[in-house]
């Protein structure tokens, strides 16, 4: 009898999205259960009754994520010329928020996957925060 391809030895739960190459690397995408607010030094920088937040294990077992719709961020970022490549989200950009006074507030605050894989179709047009830089706050729906 042969032995079990590596993928094979995987259990693939459902709703869950892997890494063809390496089915260890996996992502879970859920709906935030309530409404999310995004602020920096009590700036308010977004806020969603849609976000959504992913849970994925990789090289290591990351924090969870949220992504809000773009049209809910509420102010200006300002993309910079940095882009990544996630196996299974696509090539990201990454954002600096713009200041009040329309110089750069925080460099590298937001990053978004525009074009995303088929797979992770779910955060096309959705923009994250980095925790450390912002507040992030949820509170139940209303």
């Amino acid at each position: 009898m042969d032995k079990p391809s590596r993928r094979e030895e995987v259990t693939l739960a459902k709703e869950t999205i892997h890494n063809p190459e390496d089915a260890r690397h996996f992502m879970r995408i859920k709906p935030v259960a309530g409404r999310v607010r995004i602020s920096h030094r009590g700036r308010l920088l977004a806020q969603s009754d849609r976000a959504l937040r992913v849970l994925e294990a990789g090289k290591d077992l990351y924090d969870p994520t949220i992504y809000l719709p773009a049209g809910d961020v509420t102010v200006p970022l300002v993309e910079n010329d940095k882009t990544t490549y996630c196996p299974i989200k696509g090539h990201a950009s990454y954002f600096a928020l713009e200041g009040e006074d329309g110089g750069i507030a925080v460099e590298e605050i937001a990053w978004s996957y525009r074009d995303t894989l088929e797979m992770a179709a779910d955060l096309q047009g959705r923009i994250a925060f980095y925790p450390a830089k912002v507040t992030i706050e949820e509170s139940p729906a209303e």
